[in-house]
């Protein structure tokens, strides 16, 4: 990618440009460095509103890209945006993934089979024992453990994929120099060296309330599905599960007694249709390794072509016509055809009859969305 990723990092720096509006971007310059250089009226054509070009001209005049990215580099960190061969394959499905993410370790592309296990910061010790046991299992079954480094269930599933021999990625609700809980530093430090630490927050961004809702939405899009071990009434635990269920993520949830507080949000997540998760062989299940085995190995012998991602990109969760499909695209119907039937071998889309098609759900479809 090469300095292309100074301006990925200077987008990111601009509050109120997200990845609809970046995208929009895109479309009409064509590349992120012509984005960036857009003249104001330029970007005014393209649909930004007036207060984002005066903040995007003021820290275009203030901002020193190559210093920024250089600082970034010097404190052992990665900058890995859309365009990036590294960026997760997963993540880059859902709707609106994130631009850019700042990595401290390594993104693999084996950690496309992932999973999230998430709950309280109060954990019982049964909660402990039973994230422990299933994110031990998980790397042993060689699935990349995803969780968000916080206290409580987070770090036990952090800390068990790690001494399993298994890969694990945090995602933080602050900058990677703002490590949260500060006594997860070293924990962050061995997850680095043993698969990733991530976000998409700038540095010396500080750990505050409202930036973590979002990031569990990263948590989830990273993951084939998500365990919910132990999740009060009101937990951010239940936010990513929501999140997951939006991307047609599989939710699991831990059942627990019905009189502790700490299993009130997973007991409701079954009721309203979560798969109760009463062993690891559960979740081995859902997330069914051989299938998806055989569909990661058609990925990888037949790369993605930008019309598969085009058209990929245009379909949602309910049926859509080639036609519309070729409408929504701006493709000929034999281009939108043959990437319909790339795409199917891959296992990433379905006919449902009628020339209609649709987004596989990966997994079990059990959680829905009220």
């Amino acid at each position: 990618m090469g300095d292309m990723r100074r301006y990925w990092l200077g987008f990111g720096l601009v509050v109120g440009i997200g990845p609809t509006r970046l995208k929009r971007l895109l479309e009409a310059f064509g590349d992120v460095e012509r984005a960036w250089h857009a003249s104001p009226g330029a970007l005014r054509a393209a649909g930004l509103p007036q207060k984002l070009i005066s903040s995007l001209v003021e820290i275009r005049g203030r901002i020193d890209l190559a210093a920024e990215l250089e600082k970034v580099e010097q404190a052992g960190f990665q900058v890995v945006a859309w365009d990036s061969a590294d960026y997760p394959r997963r993540l880059s499905e859902i709707a609106s993934p994130p631009p850019m993410l700042y990595v401290w370790g390594d993104l693999k592309a084996e950690d496309r089979l992932a999973v999230a296990i998430v709950g309280t910061r109060r954990p019982t010790p049964y909660g402990l024992a039973v994230a422990r046991e299933v994110a031990a299992a998980m790397a042993v079954h060689g699935v990349t453990v995803v969780s968000g480094l916080a206290r409580g269930i987070d770090g036990a599933a952090h800390e068990a994929a790690l001494e399993a021999g298994g890969r694990t990625l945090a995602v933080l609700g602050s900058g990677l120099d703002e490590i949260y809980p500060p006594e997860h530093r070293r924990l962050a430090r061995r997850i680095a060296t043993q698969g990733a630490v991530v976000s998409d927050y700038p540095l010396g961004t500080r750990p505050e309330a409202g930036n973590f809702p979002p990031r569990n939405r990263i948590i989830s899009g990273l993951s084939l599905a998500v365990v919910v071990v132990e999740a009060g009434a009101t937990s951010g635990a239940l936010i990513t599960a929501h999140f997951a269920a939006e991307q047609g993520r599989d939710v699991l949830a831990v059942p627990g007694n019905i009189t502790s507080r700490a299993s009130r949000g997973c007991n409701r997540l079954i009721r309203d249709g979560a798969i109760p998760l009463t062993s690891v062989d559960d979740l081995l299940e859902v997330l069914n390794l051989d299938v998806v085995a055989r569909q990661e190995s058609a990925v990888q012998l037949l790369p993605e072509e930008p019309d598969e991602r085009r058209v990929y990109q245009a379909l949602a969760g309910e049926p859509v016509h080639v036609d519309e499909l070729g409408a929504r695209c701006g493709m000929p119907i034999a281009r939108v055809t043959a990437a319909l039937a790339m795409l199917e071998l891959k296992g990433r889309v379905r006919q449902v009859g009628g020339m209609q098609f649709m987004k596989v759900r990966e997994g079990r479809a059990g959680y829905r969305v009220e």
